[in-house]
């Protein structure tokens, strides 16, 4: 994943996209752009629904017509577009219809009391009982509180219903920067992690990455499956989280690669981190949950970088991506840092 802009999607988003197009044309899909929303779903991961769907036509050698590309767009894209958009926009809008009309009330009503008032003031001049004009004007008073208290009531339920709006909004918002599979940050929360960590950086403070692959992962889920395949990738996510500090990021970088960002971390400290998550893994057993096999131990290969002030973040990911496909080369199951890097680029 040679990294060949500054933003550092375009590889993962173009490698998706390659696979995406390559088996529209190896069904005989057309490439518009709601099929293409399906494939793209389909090899990016993260929506099982929709993955199972697929693979189930597949095995059973079901056709991808117009109707059945449709259905598939219908149904696991369009929803998960639009219900969330949709739902506050109607809440929001009658929210905003209540507030109006709360509004509007306490306008009529504040110019019914002032008249009320008004008209007292007048009887005050015509040499009117005072007592009376007292009672009137307590009664005036009272009615408006009243009035006060209701509209200050609706206000406060109008306040409860928009708290809930921004709770579900802000949910809304995790979920579009969590990996539905793993739980761990997605690319764009890492992106924008990345550069905030990058800007504090540049002033000096250490950033480092550690960037993991699992090893031989596709011949693993060939051999049990894409489920006891997703199994492994929630330990390995479950591991990263447990082994990196609260001020880390770990996240799901694509496919079975997971990365960790480690503000304030140093290549030391980063390749310390990297080496616990690796031994946690390889000593690590996986139990297929529908029958209770024990299954070959698994192993990670582990590239560690340091960022280097002013560089561009694409330049700093593309320099551990090469220490861990320098780890691939080189065994597997171990930790490779930039070091060796150097060493290996110096010799060759």
């Amino acid at each position: 994943m040679d990294a060949c802009c500054d933003d550092p999607d375009y590889d993962y988003a173009a490698s998706i996209a390659g696979r995406a197009m390559r088996s529209m044309a190896e069904q005989g899909i057309p490439p518009t752009p709601t099929n293409f929303a399906i494939w793209f779903q389909y090899f990016a991961g993260g929506q099982d629904d929709l993955r199972n769907a697929i693979d189930l036509l597949i095995d059973h050698n079901r056709p991808f017509d117009s109707k059945t590309n449709q259905n598939l767009f219908e149904t696991y894209i369009a929803p998960k577009v639009s219900a969330v958009v949709t739902s506050t926009s109607e809440r929001l809008h009658g929210l905003m219809g209540a507030a109006k009309e709360f509004l509007t009330t306490a306008i009529a009503d504040n110019h019914s009391q002032m008249q009320a008032i008004s008209e007292v003031a007048d009887q005050g001049k015509s040499g009117v009982d005072p007592k009376a004009l007292v009672a009137q004007l307590m009664n005036e008073l009272a009615r408006a509180a009243t009035r006060a208290t209701r509209l200050e009531a609706g206000f406060a339920e109008k306040a409860r219903e928009l708290d809930v709006i921004r709770d579900s909004l802000s949910k809304s918002e995790e979920r579009a920067r969590t990996d539905t599979l793993t739980g761990l940050a997605n690319r764009r929360a890492l992106d924008e992690f990345l550069r905030k960590a990058q800007a504090t950086a540049d002033w000096g403070e250490p950033l480092s990455v550690l960037l993991i692959d699992i090893d031989h992962f596709k011949t693993f889920n060939d051999s049990f499956g894409h489920g006891v395949g997703d199994q492994v990738l929630r330990l390995m996510a479950r591991v990263l989280r447990e082994k990196v500090g609260a001020q880390d990021l770990p996240a799901r970088y694509g496919g079975e690669e997971l990365i960790a960002v480690l503000p304030g971390a140093d290549l030391a400290a980063c390749t310390e981190t990297a080496e616990r998550i690796r031994r946690a893994i390889a000593e690590s057993k996986i139990t297929r949950r529908s029958t209770g096999e024990v299954l070959p131990n698994i192993t990670i290969s582990i590239g560690v970088a340091q960022y280097r002030s002013g560089e561009a973040i694409a330049d700093f990911i593309e320099r551990c991506d090469r220490a861990l496909y320098l780890a691939k080369g080189g065994g597997r199951n171990r930790v490779v840092t930039e070091i060796e890097l150097d060493r290996a680029d110096a010799a060759s």
